[in-house]
């Protein structure tokens, strides 16, 4: 598997130097172990700081999404309310309309009703 990081080529890196140095050193035992001490500090440092990055990294690919979600949890409200005032348009539209033929139809009763009274009088 493959790391982008290159954090494994940096750990063998790490491990071939301290071989290539403990075999080559010119330095005694003690001077060889403090410098190796150093070097292993000066690892556990990177290590600290390539955490420190990763967790930053992650907390603000969180931050993105949780506002992305929000966005889209907004977008998503602003929506259902445009379809619901929509539908309220559509059903008081219907409902007019209707309460206009029943008049109409009320009213054509009654001319139906005085017109046949206004010739049975005749």
């Amino acid at each position: 598997m493959e790391e982008k990081s290159g954090f494994g080529y940096f750990l063998l890196g790490l491990g071939l130097g301290v071989v290539a140095g403990v075999l080559l050193a010119p330095k005694s035992g003690t001077e060889t172990r403090e410098y190796l001490k150093t070097k292993a500090g000066e690892s556990g440092d990177y290590l600290r700081g390539r955490a420190e990055e990763s967790r930053e990294y992650l907390r603000k690919r969180g931050e993105d999404i949780r506002d992305s979600a929000n966005e889209a949890i907004e977008r998503g409200k602003t929506s259902a309310n445009d379809i619901l005032e929509r539908g309220k348009s559509a059903v008081k539209n219907r409902r007019d309309n209707l309460a206009a033929a029943v008049e109409a139809g009320k009213q054509a009763y009654r001319d139906a009703v005085s017109s046949f009274e206004n010739s049975e009088g005749v």
